[in-house]
């Protein structure tokens, strides 16, 4: 049985080859709900999916991504990222971001994004 940190791991690793959406369809359950900050939730594998695919289609130039920190409990992880990159409609974007992940049979059910620009 994968712990809880070999799949966070695994899943960064992902995204770090510039394979997020294999990430998203290996990792995150039928049913999950993904929330950015304090705006309403997307909810479903579907929307969810339509939803980062039109993010990374909107990214004009990728300069970096790193995982700063990672922690994991029972049933959550917490991944601290540095993201570097323009997108086409909000232009240049240098930040950190805390992704807070709920796991339910061994994939994500809720995923909050904390970050500020």
């Amino acid at each position: 049985m994968t712990s809880l940190l070999e799949k966070i791991s695994d899943l960064n690793d992902l995204v770090l080859q510039g394979k997020a959406m294999d990430a998203f369809e290996k990792y995150y359950h039928q049913d999950v709900s993904m929330q950015e900050n304090d705006n309403p939730p997307t909810l479903g594998k579907e929307n969810n999916r339509e939803r980062e695919q039109e993010f990374f289609s909107s990214i004009v130039e990728f300069r970096g991504a790193k995982p700063l920190k990672v922690s994991v409990g029972e049933g959550v992880s917490m991944v601290e990222w540095y993201y570097d990159y323009t997108h086409i409609d909000w232009g240049e974007r240098n930040y950190t971001q805390v992704s807070v992940q709920k796991w339910k049979d061994g994939q994500i059910i809720c995923e909050k994004f904390y970050y500020n620009y």
